[in-house]
């Protein structure tokens, strides 16, 4: 009796196992799958950086990204090393494009804004640039707003005059939390949160990445998946 009781516990443990298994699988493949509909989101892209390797491009656009930004550069030193690939590969597609730079609370604005010009060139295709504006791991650093907000000023003046184009900020939920970049500066605004529109901003956001784990054909591994507001 005691060893049918502990088969049939071990066969109910078992199903709940694999229930939940299956469960797990089927949300994985859900989540590496979703993107927004594109009856409610038309113009859908990717930012990408180094860390995506070698990029198939034509095949990424057949994968339904219209538009893309590409990491260019990190504070004031770091490039990324596939930038000028990108750049290129992306114009002979014909997929939009738009340069990207991950500010820095540690390097002084004018030193990553030269950073950021001695790279990106200037070009009438390109998209507007994009300033990643969020705490980084490696970086303690925590100024005081008004400290803040004058830097990403001197950077924005610097790279915008450079370009002809005012930059969109993609300002993330706590950086905002703390600086309230929305209230401070005019540029558009492109925030994060996965499946579901954010609302941490101060206005509507004009680029939402909506994912960080989707997965298509000719990027290996996850990439963010972003939209463009109607």
């Amino acid at each position: 009796m005691h060893i049918r009781v502990l088969a049939r516990r071990f066969r109910v443990a078992a199903g709940i196992v694999l229930a939940l298994a299956v469960t797990g699988l089927c949300a994985w493949l859900f989540a590496i799958n979703w993107r927004p509909s594109p009856n409610d989101f038309q113009v859908q892209g990717v930012d990408v950086s180094e860390a995506q390797g070698p990029i198939e491009w034509w095949t990424v656009k057949k994968s339904g990204a219209q538009f893309a930004y590409i990491h260019a550069t990190t504070g004031a030193n770091e490039t990324d090393l596939r930038f000028p690939e990108n750049w290129r590969d992306t114009f002979e597609t014909g997929i939009r494009r738009g340069a990207l730079h991950v500010f820095s609370l540690c390097q002084l604005a004018s030193d990553q804004a030269a950073n950021f010009v001695r790279l990106v060139p200037r070009s009438d295709d390109q998209l507007p640039p994009a300033v990643d504006l969020d705490f980084q791991a490696d970086c303690a650093a925590r100024p005081e707003r008004d400290v803040v907000i004058g830097e990403v000023r001197r950077f924005l003046e610097a790279i915008e005059t450079h370009l002809g184009e005012h930059a969109v900020l993609r300002v993330g939920k706590n950086f905002e939390a703390r600086y309230q970049i929305g209230d401070a500066f005019p540029n558009l605004l492109w925030s994060r949160q996965a499946f579901f529109p954010p609302y941490y901003l101060p206005r509507p956001w004009t680029i939402w990445q909506a994912s960080s784990f989707r997965r298509i054909e000719g990027i290996s591994g996850p990439v963010n998946w972003n939209v463009m507001a109607r």
